[in-house]
């Protein structure tokens, strides 16, 4: 992504959290409000459709076993391969990353171009993964203790806790995560609580738009 501009990256702030803690349902609340949303995991899925150049190069580096017959990308296959591969993920990376941030970026100006002063807001899964949070002055973390991050993925992908634990462990700490955010939505309570805290963090990050 091209980091040489500072404006636009101030215009923006960036979400994101851990594996089932709930940032999907923090990022539909925050659209309800009347952010922009850019969402880098939506965008890294259309980037791997059929006939895309990332999904050729994707098969050339990991084989055609990564795809389902009908020629679409078996997501939960290359999972697989990566989770306990860093040099495979650091492939994978290298292959998408390029695509995804153009896109980001195009979507970023145009909202910006809006000028509507409404937030407009980065969803980014592993974004203190992959180092983004470096570009970012607001950081919304959607934030779970890691016993229910546990339980929930359990619950929500049929997994046992061993499976649950090192699909977890893949990511970065959600404490760490913690540390180097702006805001937190505690998301281990109930969707009115959730909602409640999404609503005060929208309205600050107005304000700054607003000043």
């Amino acid at each position: 992504m091209r980091q040489n501009n500072a404006d636009l990256f101030s215009q923006c702030t960036a979400l994101t959290g851990s594996i089932a803690s709930g940032k999907s349902t923090v990022a539909s609340m925050l659209v309800e409000l009347g952010a922009h949303l850019v969402d880098t995991d939506l965008i890294a899925r259309e980037i791997v459709k059929p006939g895309t150049p990332a999904l050729v190069k994707i098969v050339e580096a990991f084989g055609p076993e990564v795809l389902f017959t009908d020629g679409n990308l078996n997501r939960e296959t290359v999972r697989g391969l990566i989770i306990n591969d860093p040099q495979k993920k650091s492939i994978l990376n290298s292959i998408t990353h390029p695509y995804i941030n153009r896109i980001v970026f195009d979507e970023m100006q145009h909202f910006s171009g809006l000028n509507d002063c409404k937030p407009i807001i980065i969803d980014v899964p592993l974004l203190f993964e992959v180092g983004w949070h470096t570009w970012f002055q607001k950081v919304i973390l959607v934030y779970v203790p890691y016993e229910i991050q546990i339980k929930r993925l359990m619950a929500r992908d049929s997994l046992d806790e061993l499976t649950a634990k090192k699909t977890i462990a893949a990511q970065m700490d959600i404490e760490k995560k913690k540390e180097m955010s702006t805001y937190i939505i505690n998301n281990s309570g109930n969707i009115a609580e959730t909602k409640e805290q999404v609503n005060v963090t929208y309205n600050e990050i107005v304000g700054l738009l607003n000043l």
